[in-house]
C-alpha cells in the first residue's frame, strides 16, 4: 500500500507542526472506544508487538522495506524515508509493528476530508511483517476500528502486482477494484471500504 504522500492540508500541517514543538506523542489520541479496542493483546498472540509510531522507527524500517513497498514508494516519487516520514508527519493515528521487538513496519491514517469522512489508510514495511499473517488479521480489527472512528470511509491505492498486501486487504475486508491506473508506469489498484 503506497503511503501518504500527497500536499499537506492546513490542518495536517497544524498537526505535524505540533508534534515538531513536541505537543503530543506523534499522533492524535483515539476516541475512547478505538482505545478500549487498541488494549494490549493477551500474552502468545504473537511476535507482533504494536505501539505508537515514532520518527526513531522511520531508518529501521526504510532500511529493510519489502521490494513492493519500494517500488510503490518510487513510482509516487519517493524514496523509501521520505515515504514513511510523509506518512507519519500527515497521519493523524500511526502505529509501528515491532517484529520480535524491532520495527518492522509503519502503518496509519490520513485523514482527506474532515467533512466528507474520507480517510487513508496506508502501510509500509519489511517482509518480516508478512511472516506472521494470523497476528496480523486478529490485530487488524482494532486497528480499522481505531480509523473508522475518524472517518466513514477508507480508501488508497495498492500496486497490482503487490500480490501479499492484496491478500491482506481483502481479509481486511476491503474492497479491491479491477480498474487499474498508471502512476510511473506502475499499475495501480483502488482499495477501498466503508464503516459498517
Amino acid at each position: 500500500m503506497r503511503g501518504a504522500l500527497d500536499p499537506l492540508s492546513l490542518w495536517e500541517r497544524e498537526g505535524a507542526a505540533k508534534r515538531r514543538e513536541g505537543e503530543g506523542d506523534g499522533v492524535n489520541s483515539p476516541s475512547p472506544r478505538a482505545a478500549a479496542q487498541l488494549a494490549p493483546l493477551p500474552k502468545g498472540e504473537g511476535k507482533i508487538t504494536i505501539i505508537p509510531a515514532r520518527h526513531t522507527h522511520i531508518a529501521p524500517i526504510a532500511t529493510r522495506m519489502r521490494s513492493a513497498d519500494r517500488i510503490e514508494c518510487t513510482a509516487m516519487g519517493h524514496t523509501a524515508r521520505q515515504a514513511l516520514r510523509a506518512g507519519l508527519a500527515t497521519s493523524s493515528l500511526a502505529w509501528t509493528a515491532l517484529v520480535d521487538g524491532r520495527a518492522e513496519a509503519m502503518f496509519g491514517l490520513v485523514v482527506t476530508s474532515a467533512l466528507g469522512g474520507e480517510g487513508r489508510p496506508w502501510m509500509l514495511g519489511s517482509d518480516a511483517i508478512y511472516a506472521h499473517p494470523r497476528a496480523m488479521l486478529r490485530r487488524a480489527p482494532r486497528f480499522l476500528a481505531a480509523m473508522f472512528d475518524a472517518t466513514a470511509r477508507l480508501s488508497n491505492l495498492v500496486a497490482a502486482d503487490n500480490v501479499r498486501a492484496i491478500r491482506l486487504l481483502r481479509r481486511w475486508g476491503f474492497t479491491i477494484d479491477t480498474e487499474t491506473m498508471m502512476i510511473a508506469n506502475i499499475a495501480f489498484r483502488l482499495f477501498h471500504a466503508e464503516r459498517r
